[in-house]
């Protein structure tokens, strides 16, 4: 469905050139949900507005549902739904009904083919007994739905989701999630979705593409990316960076470890069995003259990954453009 070789987008600032996303490959086949995860800049959105003709690619070529992204974006646009982080600002007045019957007009259908699409759409996304609602009336997680509507009324053979669930309640985010899985289940859809929630991606995706600094650092199920790293994460909260430094060492010496990574603020050692660990490790530590101000052990995560493959949690963020 998509075959990206080599796509890249620079930005010109004041202070030089920002490489916002540095040549990328990737693959997605038909009927997968794959996640692009990774903190706020890590250059996300930018690859979704060039797969979705909104940026044109400083390099590389792509093909999207079968167009060439450069040389036929409109037929590019014809194939795919994309909804962005943020609705546009409903006008007083606009009912929901109506607004999804003018973007299937937009989009090329006609009249009585955009109310029957409408139809089929809107109970989907149980938005049926709404249409006659106005836009400024609907709930938070209403509208999210709404926004996923407009995407899918042109019968698209893919659809983009820009960070679908951010500023939603849990129950509103559980729920879209639902809806999601249902378009691949039911519809057979394919979907790539930006997030940064680990819980996000690790529900939804088939695959996840994890980016950091404008590049894609691992490409695999979230299951087979945890697995990368076996065993238990225990953390110890130390706040001082030298005492970091300091207790990286000691565990290190203090028993067989597989990982030993620093974040700002913790030290995270990987081990085998987290329970056995914990003793001769507080024990080191101790020895050392160092006191965690607090102590976990985890199963690892989608972020225990990240951190081994970047050296940074995804929830500390970076500042890629």
């Amino acid at each position: 469905m998509i075959t990206a070789r080599g796509l890249a987008r620079s930005f010109q600032t004041k202070s030089g050139p920002i490489d916002a996303v540095k040549p990328i490959d990737l693959d997605v086949r038909a009927g997968e949900i794959v996640g692009l995860l990774g903190p706020n800049g890590a250059g996300k959105t930018t690859t979704l507005r060039m797969l979705t003709t909104l940026l044109m690619p400083s390099a590389g070529s792509a093909t999207v549902a079968g167009a060439d992204l450069v040389g036929q974006p409109r037929d590019v646009r014809r194939r795919i739904g994309y909804v962005a982080q943020v609705g546009a600002a409903p006008s007083a007045g606009t009912l929901v009904g109506e607004e999804l019957v003018t973007q299937a007009r937009l989009q090329g259908l006609s009249k009585s083919a955009a109310s029957e699409r409408l139809r089929q759409v809107a109970p989907r996304l149980d938005l049926g007994g709404l249409e006659g609602r106005a836009l400024l009336e609907l709930s938070g997680g209403q509208r999210r739905r709404f926004d996923v509507a407009l995407g899918l009324m042109h019968s698209p053979q893919l659809v983009f989701l820009d960070e679908p669930t951010t500023g939603l309640d849990p129950q509103s985010r559980a729920n879209l999630w639902r809806h999601i899985k249902s378009l691949r289940d039911d519809v057979g859809l394919t979907v790539v979705l930006t997030t940064h929630y680990l819980d996000e991606a690790d529900a939804l995706a088939d695959r996840v593409l994890v980016m950091d600094h404008g590049q894609i650092v691992a490409n695999d199920t979230p299951d087979a990316l945890k697995a990368r790293i076996s065993g238990d994460v225990v953390t110890f909260g130390i706040a001082d960076g030298d005492d970091r430094a300091k207790a990286e060492a000691v565990a290190r010496a203090a028993t067989d470890v597989r990982e030993v990574v620093t974040s700002d603020s913790a030290v995270l050692v990987t081990v085998d069995d987290g329970a056995v660990a914990v003793a001769p490790l507080l024990r080191a530590l101790d020895a050392a003259g160092l006191s965690p101000t607090s102590i976990t052990v985890n199963r690892p995560t989608l972020d225990d990954v990240f951190l081994t493959l970047t050296g940074h949690s995804l929830r500390e963020g970076n500042e890629v453009a």
